[in-house]
């Protein structure tokens, strides 16, 4: 008998996976995990390799099979990752991190079958902060699924115009005319910007506009974000660095997680400062 097992979701995820979902939403749901952070992109497409629906299913699992390395060791060394999610990752990925000798085997007997019914999801709703949008409040989810029936024109006409809300639900758009104009509304802050950043996201177009906001970059927080996230161009990134203090150039000089170019600079810059 299979042993059903419950995992906290957070509510990006949710939107996607709760019970009733319609299955072009799910399928969408494979795209959008690229542009999530790493623990979000790894549990949305681990759900989705559990779909009913065979398209579902497929999909999810040839996206798992091609997730950078950097994204699944992001997941790996977070603090108490799911056993049952690097059991999967494990098999599933193509890019699965090899184990160090001092790590703790986590696979999960080859006798236990587990279970992951959406209905058994549990999203989590702690917010960061009191601003975050709750991706489960019925306002928002009556927008997400507008979003779904609107055309191109309207989305970028919304995307431009649209309150927090909005911008959080089409800057995750396929359509890089829409989520770029997203980063176009005067009404987005620097807080969001940050936060986009943060998430890794993967969208080259929304990366060149933030760039080139004068505005956003004068901020250290972002700056420094921007360094972080390997879809910043090079040119750009290399000259943030240079506006780095000594703790975070040192962060960098060590980093595994940023093109070598920019590690190999920072330790440049990091004996430079300390002369």
């Amino acid at each position: 008998m299979s042993e059903k097992v419950t995992l906290t979701i957070s509510p990006t995820v949710a939107v996607y996976v709760r019970s009733g979902t319609p299955p072009e939403v799910r399928l969408a749901g494979c795209a959008a995990a690229e542009s999530m952070a790493a623990t979000d992109r790894l549990m949305l497409l681990f759900c989705l390799s559990k779909d009913v629906e065979p398209a579902v299913k497929s999909a999810a699992l040839d996206c798992l099979k091609s997730v950078p390395k950097e994204i699944i060791s992001t997941f790996v060394e977070s603090p108490n990752p799911h056993p049952l999610m690097l059991n999967a990752l494990r098999t599933l990925c193509h890019n699965y991190p090899d184990p160090s000798p001092d790590s703790e085997d986590s696979t999960l007997p080859e006798d236990d079958t587990v279970e992951t019914p959406y209905d058994d999801l549990d999203p989590d709703t702690e917010s960061e902060d009191q601003d975050k949008i709750n991706e489960e409040d019925e306002q928002f989810l009556s927008k997400f699924k507008t979003a779904q029936l609107m055309g191109i024109g309207e989305k970028i006409k919304m995307a431009l115009s649209g309150d927090k809300e909005w911008r959080s639900i089409l800057v995750k758009d396929s359509n890089k005319l829409v989520s770029g104009s997203v980063i176009k509304n005067p009404r987005i802050t620097e807080a969001e910007i940050l936060t986009l950043v943060k998430s890794g996201i993967q969208n080259d177009e929304i990366m060149r506009l933030i760039c080139a906001n004068k505005e956003w970059v004068k901020s250290y927080k972002i700056r420094k974000a921007l360094i972080e996230n390997n879809r910043t161009p090079v040119q750009h990134a290399t000259r943030y660095l240079n506006t780095m203090d000594v703790k975070d150039l040192a962060f960098f000089a060590k980093s595994k997680n940023i093109a070598s170019v920019i590690s190999t600079l920072a330790k440049r810059l990091l004996l430079n400062k300390r002369r």
